[in-house]
């Protein structure tokens, strides 16, 4: 028997839970996402093959020009406030305040799949398609996978595709040189990921370096801006760590002012491993720009390695992911997220169903940015604010999701700022890279019905904060035994497990991070200590209820396991024959105030555990309130001001 016990049922409702699983987005995010999920099928293809000759009758021309412009209406709400369009390129959309992310990563890893490697579901109903109806899309159901080959994706671009440029209309290329103008400057250090024969930068603009990284260097051996040109497979990644390239390694961390991408996302099928790699890479306070086109803008040329996610989705909906991938790359470690339309005036009209193919010829395509900047991470933990400071620990952290940090976040501060020593601040600050994710390896697969999330925070907090858990094979067999994941051993965690069921979770949590840290030390004196916990479980229960016989079950078991914690987990503090002495000559009233006085530690860790949310809730408001008083400020200077600088002259001059 273990603490936890998994049903069946209920992970089957978990697992379609997380199969349901959908961005919690704003009324234009919303709005966005009610496309048809159409893999495969092109409505501009269906379009076209209409005879020429066929006119819509008014009657549904008319509704569905009306519908269109609710719908336009409706994603044209303002989702950035002036003051944020006032301090950035032209173009913004999206401000940082507007996105809103699910718990977890939401995609299925087949979307990620490109045309090659995916099957076109022979039930696409193409009059469905041309209609643009049937229904919702679903990020987490995957397309039909082809298993039949494996598709050499940087051999297809070699060999098919080397000669195939991208061709940016000029007004687009222009908008694009304009969008960067705003950020970049002479002398500064650029990587650009996905470059081939135009970086499409600011006329005169005179870098440091630029780095080039893309699939063919044919195209970049074409691009005179470049000053280094590497091949690297974007696609070949480490699952949740980064790209797996040496020649990306020997470019360091925090080497590049700006990293930007242009028509490269749509390919990417680590996108949340290839940010991680660049989030490394960029300065503190640089930026990591991506540029975009809309799904089709390029379909004839390169539709055969654009992912499914791409092909299948709108422009909103694109920028939306976008974020998201900075989102779940690093989570805190990029702030400012912004999302900006830079068409130009002319461009094409997304998704009209009928006539689009018609309107839209020969118009440029759509383009996008969506762009985040670094954070700085903490080298070591601020103790005025360590809350903060562990979160930007576990930014990079691989198998762990956004969830668990923030649970974890504010349980490991306390434990941190509650130690007693240096040396067991610095374990716990090294546990957290070393620890975690082999802690959250095993929790993953625990059904968080019957373990939840909270409890799984507890428990890895109060491990990484104990100085004996350094997350070896033995200590981390010992936690799955204790939760069920693996058989529980005859000898040990049968035992524990039966003669403890009556404890509370929260309890059982507890004494399963003091039993943990004890497995795996090598000592014959440790071992020997765990085999003393075990077998005096069932002799002082017996004992506590003979003396304390109004006393609860549950509470006579946390007592016991507290008494022989303290007493016997530890080599070196009581032999067996010395416990049962001291526990045999304990009253009814001693044993009744060590569970008042056990009951109140947990009673005070979550105060103080609600007092530092508490306080730090009151730091942001206050942080908050702090800057809408300034732009308040900034604004009524702006509208009151009757002086303004005139670059003609060089001069302030009044405003007339």
């Amino acid at each position: 028997m273990s603490y936890y016990s998994t049903s069946a049922q209920l992970k089957a409702l978990a697992v379609l839970a997380l199969t349901c699983v959908s961005f919690s987005l704003s009324t234009f995010a919303c709005e966005a996402f009610h496309q048809q999920y159409n893999v495969g099928y092109s409505r501009r293809e269906s379009a076209t093959s209409l005879n020429m000759a066929f006119t819509p009758p008014t009657m549904i021309i008319g509704p569905m020009i009306r519908r269109m412009r609710e719908e336009k209406e409706k994603k044209n709400q303002p989702l950035a406030s002036d003051e944020e369009k006032a301090k950035g390129a032209p173009g913004l959309k999206v401000g940082a305040n507007a996105w809103k992310w699910p718990v977890i990563w939401p995609y299925d890893p087949s979307i990620f799949d490109n045309k090659k490697e995916t099957v076109e579901d022979p039930a696409m109903n193409p009059a469905m398609a041309l209609l643009g109806g049937g229904g919702v899309p679903d990020f987490a159901t995957p397309p039909i996978a082809n298993d039949t080959e494996v598709f050499d994706t940087m051999k297809f671009w070699d060999e098919e595709l080397s000669d195939v440029t991208t061709d940016l209309d000029s007004e687009s290329t222009a908008k694009l040189a304009t969008h960067f103008s705003f950020y970049l400057e002479d002398g500064m250090s650029v990587l650009e990921l996905g470059a081939a024969e135009n970086s499409y930068l600011p006329p005169g603009l005179k870098l440091d370096r630029h780095v080039g990284v893309g699939a063919v260097k044919k195209q970049m051996d074409k691009n005179d801006a470049l000053t280094e040109r590497l091949v690297v497979d974007l696609n070949n990644c480490i699952d949740e760590i980064g790209v797996n390239s040496t020649e990306f390694d020997s470019m360091g961390t925090e080497t590049f002012d700006y990293i930007i991408s242009s028509n490269t996302v749509d390919f990417l099928s680590k996108p949340r491993e290839v940010f991680r790699s660049v989030w490394r890479l960029l300065k503190p306070g640089g930026k990591f720009i991506v540029a975009f086109s809309s799904k089709d803008a390029y379909a004839d040329k390169f539709g055969d390695v654009q992912i499914n996610l791409w092909r299948s989705y709108t422009d909103d909906q694109h920028m939306w992911i976008m974020g998201s991938y900075f989102q779940f790359s690093a989570g805190d470690g990029w702030t400012d997220i912004q999302g900006y339309d830079i068409s130009v005036d002319d461009a094409k009209k997304e998704d009209i169903p009928i006539v689009g193919s018609l309107l839209n010829k020969d118009k440029p395509p759509n383009l996008f940015v969506v762009q985040a900047t670094k954070v700085l991470d903490d080298a070591v933990i601020d103790e005025s604010n360590p809350e903060r400071s562990v979160k930007s620990k576990m930014w990079l952290l691989p198998v762990m999701d956004d969830r668990d940090k923030t649970l974890l976040a504010p349980r490991l501060a306390r434990a941190y700022v509650m130690s007693d020593s240096e040396e067991t601040k610095k374990l716990i600050s090294d546990n957290m890279q070393e620890s975690l994710p082999k802690v959250y390896k095993a929790l993953v697969k625990m059904d968080q019905f019957s373990f939840p999330f909270s409890l799984q925070a507890s428990l890895t907090a109060d491990l990484v904060s104990d100085p004996n858990f350094v997350a070896n094979d033995e200590q981390l067999r010992a936690m799955k035994m204790g939760l069920g994941l693996i058989p529980p051993s005859e000898e040990f965690w049968t035992p524990v497990g039966q003669l403890t069921a009556a404890m509370t979770p929260e309890d059982k949590v507890n004494l399963l991070a003091n039993i943990v840290p004890r497995f795996g030390s090598g000592d014959h004196t440790q071992e020997a200590a765990l085999e003393s916990f075990v077998s005096g479980l069932k002799p002082t229960f017996s004992l506590i209820r003979s003396k304390c016989p109004g006393m609860d079950e549950s509470d006579v078991q946390l007592l016991g396991t507290e008494l022989l914690a303290i007493e016997m987990l530890k080599p070196g503090r009581s032999t067996r024959d010395e416990f049962s002495l001291w526990v045999s000559a304990l009253t009814e009233k001693e044993m009744n105030e060590y569970l008042a006085t056990r009951k109140s530690y947990q009673i005070n860790s979550e105060a103080g555990l609600k007092k530092l949310r508490d306080d730090r809730e009151t730091e942001l408001r206050e942080q908050k309130e702090t800057q809408e008083k300034f732009e308040n400020q900034v604004k009524k200077a702006r509208d009151e001001r009757t002086m303004a600088f005139n670059p003609e002259t060089g001069k302030m001059e009044a405003l007339k």
